[in-house]
């Protein structure tokens, strides 16, 4: 992988996956294994592309982990990265444009300069019930 795209594992396992907004490689690309719950993809396409028109299909899914993704529109946040025991993986700084998919282990977000961040989960949501503190 690329600097502009990162893969956060520890021991095989993918707690994260970083896509700075440097990537600019043409074409369709997915970062995300294909059972993840979550799919993370980039597509960069010149003028005059098309993608015809298309609906998916009704297709029954089991999810027993929420995964999510967090896009920074604007300022400046600090993203920690802990494994499934707490521990630290990384400490990540993400600015205008960076995208993040967190997939398992645990988070924390701190925001450095105010920010506008569009968050991306499944549903429904669980309410109080779908987060454990640590």
């Amino acid at each position: 992988m690329s600097r502009a795209c990162e893969k956060i594992e520890k021991g095989g396992q993918v707690f994260a996956i970083v896509l700075r907004r440097k990537f600019s490689e043409p074409g369709v690309h997915f970062f995300t294994p294909g059972d993840f719950s979550q799919q993370l993809g980039m597509l960069v396409h010149g003028k005059g592309k098309v993608v015809n028109r298309h609906r998916h299909k009704l297709v029954r899914r089991e999810i027993l982990r929420t995964q999510e993704v967090l896009v920074i529109l604007s300022g400046k946040v600090k993203i920690q990265i802990y494994d499934d025991e707490g521990n630290l993986l990384r400490t990540l700084i993400l600015k205008k444009g960076d995208s993040i998919l967190l997939a398992t282990g645990g988070h924390r977000v701190e925001v450095l300069e105010r920010a506008k961040i569009l968050e991306v989960k499944q549903g429904p949501y669980a309410g109080f019930d779908d987060k454990e503190h640590f």
